[in-house]
């Protein structure tokens, strides 16, 4: 893990959530999932405390096979990888960058919807927390260099302080079956429900290189 400030040491950081109250279970939670996103960013920190509220209004455990909609690219989608193991890579993870720090976790269901809970921060909750309020504002009067202990300090404090909760229904989405089918520009073969007339995406609209 990147350490670039004293405050993001892993040692720092435990003595931080030791006086926040973090129980030491999600302690070691916190410093894995800082591990993966390579640093502490305050993102990623309550995200934390996110995924495992939801686990907790879900009334499941870790191990379980559980499905999630995190509504931001930004940090957030690291916290379901490492503490509730939904990622990109399982097909178990959507993201919708919607712009709103909150996710969306339900078990697996047999029928066309599911029962989930949708966790996010609370503005008018963030009020108790003047530094973390700032900094989600994304303010001017956030100082990184001098306030990131702080920000660290009122995270943990708060913990779910800042969160609030809902009960929602999602849509599941069913695997279907595909066939390989080769694009008549590079050769390369895609499932079927990828092609966009007879070229792949990155022979068309997804296209993101050029041959060097």
């Amino acid at each position: 893990m990147q350490a670039d400030h004293p405050e993001e040491r892993p040692d720092v950081l435990k003595a931080s959530m030791a006086r926040g109250g973090v129980s030491p279970a999600l302690q070691e939670e916190i410093l894995r999932l800082a591990e993966f996103h390579t640093y502490p960013a305050p993102g990623v920190l309550i995200g934390a405390f996110m995924v495992d509220y939801a686990m907790e209004l879900l009334g499941v455990k870790k191990g379980l096979k559980l499905y999630g909609v995190c509504e931001t690219p930004k940090c957030l989608p690291d916290a379901l990888q490492v503490l509730a193991h939904i990622t990109i890579g399982n097909n178990r993870l959507r993201i919708i960058p919607i712009g709103k720090f909150a996710i969306t976790m339900n078990l697996p269901s047999e029928h066309a919807t599911a029962d989930a809970v949708r966790v996010y921060v609370d503005l008018a909750k963030l009020k108790k927390y003047p530094t973390v309020d700032i900094w989600y504002a994304n303010s001017p009067a956030f100082d990184k260099k001098t306030m990131k202990g702080q920000l660290f300090d009122e995270i943990f404090r708060a913990g779910r302080n800042i969160l609030s909760f809902e009960r929602v229904r999602v849509t599941v989405k069913k695997k279907e079956k595909w066939s390989s089918v080769t694009c008549s520009c590079c050769g390369e073969t895609i499932p079927d429900y990828l092609m966009e007339s007879d070229r792949c995406g990155a022979c068309g609209s997804m296209k993101y290189y050029e041959m060097i």
